[in-house]
C-alpha cells in the first residue's frame, strides 16, 4: 500500500488513530489520546509564536527510508514550504520534527524515528514525554537545548489538568 491509497481509503478516514506506513507498505496505527492532543496543541502554540516566520503544523507525513512516518508536530521555514508546495507527503523532512513519546518505553521506535527524520534532512528532532519534557537532538546526538528555538525548554503543562490524565495512564496505548 502507498500513502495515496491510505489517504483515498474511506474506511481509514475517521479512525481515532495516528496512521503511518512501515517499510513494507503495511499500515501501522497508534491510538490517539487527549493528553497527546493537549501536548500537540501546546507545542503548536509555542512554535506558532515563531519570530522567524515559519509555520508549525500537526500530523505531517514525511517519506522516510522506512515508509511514511507522521511527525506529531513540525516546524518548517517559508523556504521549506515553498520548495515542497503541492506535496501530499513531504519528500524531505522539515527543519524540526517533534514526536510525543506514546507509549513510554518504546525507546527503539523513538530512536528509529529520530534517525529517519534526521536522515531525511531534519535539523532537529524533539522527543516530548507525557509530562512535556523535551529531549533535543541533531545529527550529532543529544543537545542541551534547541539551536532553532533556544528559548524553549519544555512544553509547560502546569496550567492544564494533565496530572489526572497521566495518573490514569491515559497516554499509554493499550
Amino acid at each position: 500500500m502507498n500513502w495515496q491509497e491510505v489517504c483515498d481509503e474511506p474506511l481509514l478516514r475517521d479512525l481515532p488513530y495516528k496512521i503511518e506506513l512501515n517499510e513494507w507498505g503495511k499500515i501501522v496505527m497508534r491510538p490517539l489520546t487527549n493528553l497527546r492532543g493537549i501536548l500537540m496543541g501546546k507545542a503548536l502554540a509555542i512554535l506558532g509564536r515563531d519570530p522567524q516566520g515559519g509555520l508549525s503544523l500537526p500530523s505531517s507525513p514525511i517519506d522516510t527510508a522506512k515508509g511514511v512516518k507522521v511527525a506529531d508536530v513540525i516546524w518548517a521555514s517559508r523556504e521549506f514550504l515553498t520548495m515542497h508546495a503541492g506535496e501530499d507527503v513531504f519528500s524531505t523532512a522539515p527543519e524540526l520534527c517533534l514526536e510525543i513519546m506514546s507509549p513510554p518505553g518504546c525507546d527503539g521506535e523513538w530512536l528509529e524515528k529520530r534517525m529517519l527524520y534526521l536522515d531525511r534532512g531534519a535539523l532537529e528532532v524533539w522527543l516530548c514525554d507525557e509530562r512535556g519534557n523535551i529531549t533535543f537532538y541533531d545529527r550529532a546526538g543529544p543537545m542541551a537545548s534547541s539551536h532553532l528555538f533556544p528559548e524553549i525548554n519544555d512544553i509547560a503543562t502546569d496550567d492544564l489538568p494533565t496530572s489526572k490524565l497521566i495518573g490514569r495512564g491515559a497516554l499509554h496505548d493499550h
